[in-house]
């Protein structure tokens, strides 16, 4: 980071090891953090469990959880309009169906809305532009844009307060976010990142999530802690 920190930050918390490892790293900057899960209509909503389980380790000052049904819009196999797709190449070419139609603003502007209630400057977001599955809400000229945005379009900003989005996985790989994460001694076991895991939240190792966290793993020369000798 470039300049001091708030004192305060909101951050976007979905259970998976990204959110998790991003929220470590701003409260290893001194950040006070009050973490915000939404319930959007997520097929694999285990996830909010996960997210409890990593919100209670990072000892945030408050988890707000709140539902925003986007599964009555359809447009994402991860909200049930059609199959997630499972054995392709996650880096392939293309916006996937996984893609939640302007999920990032939707959470974002949630986000932003609560850090003008509690006085915070910053909206930590674990997005990532090497690792992930081309989706647009994850690149840099999205982050800058949402920003001016923020500024433009609240209170805070018009006073000055400019509030800004730390997301400091942006450039890095999978492996490079475990290594980072593991140093900072984060129980990966508490995230949760398939798509479609069984009845028993056992991740299926077969969609684009799961071959990400899996390659990321074997890049960093890690055992995925949350994967149990039967899968």
């Amino acid at each position: 980071m470039t300049e001091p920190p708030s004192q305060q930050a909101v951050v976007l918390l979905s259970g998976g090891l990204d959110s998790y490892t991003a929220a470590a790293l701003a409260r290893a900057e001194g950040f006070t953090l009050f973490a915000l899960t939404v319930r959007y209509g997520q097929l694999h909503v285990c996830e909010i469990e996960a997210a409890r389980r990593v919100a209670l380790a990072l000892g945030v000052a408050r988890h707000l959880e709140i539902e925003v049904d986007l599964a009555a819009f359809g447009g994402s196999a991860l909200t049930g309009d059609g199959p997630v797709p499972t054995d392709q190449d996650p880096d392939r070419s293309g916006i996937p169906s996984t893609y939640v139609p302007a999920r990032n603003t939707v959470f974002l502007s949630l986000a932003l809305s609560w850090a003008e209630v509690i006085g915070a400057n910053y909206l930590v977001l674990g997005v990532n532009a090497l690792d992930y599955s081309g989706y647009p809400d994850c690149r840099p000229d999205y982050i800058a844009a949402f920003e001016r945005l923020a500024t433009l379009a609240t209170k805070a900003g018009v006073e000055g307060r400019g509030l800004r989005v730390y997301a400091p996985l942006m450039h890095w790989s999978k492996a490079e976010i475990i290594r980072r994460g593991h140093t900072l001694g984060l129980d990966y076991a508490l995230t949760h990142s398939c798509y479609t895991p069984d009845v028993d939240t056992r991740p299926c190792g077969r969609c684009d999530s799961c071959q990400l966290r899996a390659r990321g793993f074997a890049q960093a020369g890690l055992m995925d802690p949350s994967l149990s000798p039967a899968t």
